[in-house]
C-alpha cells in the first residue's frame, strides 16, 4: 500500500457527494469534465473543482487527448483503486492503493475510440 493524503482531507473529500461521483464515473474509462457532468447531472464548475481536489489528493489523473480536428483536451481517470482505513487512538490511518495507467496505452485507446 501507498501513502495517502492526511486522513482528514481524504475524508472530508470522499464526504463530497460530487467528488465520489466524479472519482466513480472515471473509474471504468477516461471521460472529459464535460461527460462527467453530463453522467452525473452536476455543474461542470462544480465538476471542475472537485477535479482540482481529486487530482491533489492524487486520486484522479489527468491525460491530454487530441480530436481529428487537432484540438486538445483533457481526460479524466481515477488512479485510487483501494483504501484502506484503520481507526486507532490516535485517530485514524489510511493506507491507499493506486493504479497508474500506461499512457502510451492510454492513448491507443484513445485512438481506437477515434477511428471507431
Amino acid at each position: 500500500m501507498s501513502d495517502a493524503p492526511p486522513p482528514d482531507d481524504f475524508l472530508a473529500l470522499l464526504g463530497d457527494e460530487y467528488a465520489r461521483a466524479v472519482l466513480i464515473a472515471a473509474t471504468d474509462r477516461p471521460m472529459t469534465a464535460t461527460s462527467i457532468a453530463a453522467e452525473i447531472d452536476a455543474a461542470e464548475s462544480t465538476v471542475y473543482e472537485r477535479i482540482d481536489d481529486l487530482r491533489a489528493a492524487g486520486f484522479l489523473a489527468e491525460t491530454t487527448r487530441r480530436d481529428a480536428d487537432g484540438n486538445h483536451y483533457a481526460e479524466y481517470h481515477a488512479r485510487l483503486e483501494r483504501l484502506v482505513v484503520r481507526v486507532t487512538g490516535d485517530g485514524f490511518e489510511l493506507d491507499a492503493d493506486y493504479t497508474d495507467h500506461d499512457e502510451t496505452a492510454e492513448r491507443l485507446r484513445a485512438l481506437w475510440r477515434d477511428v471507431r
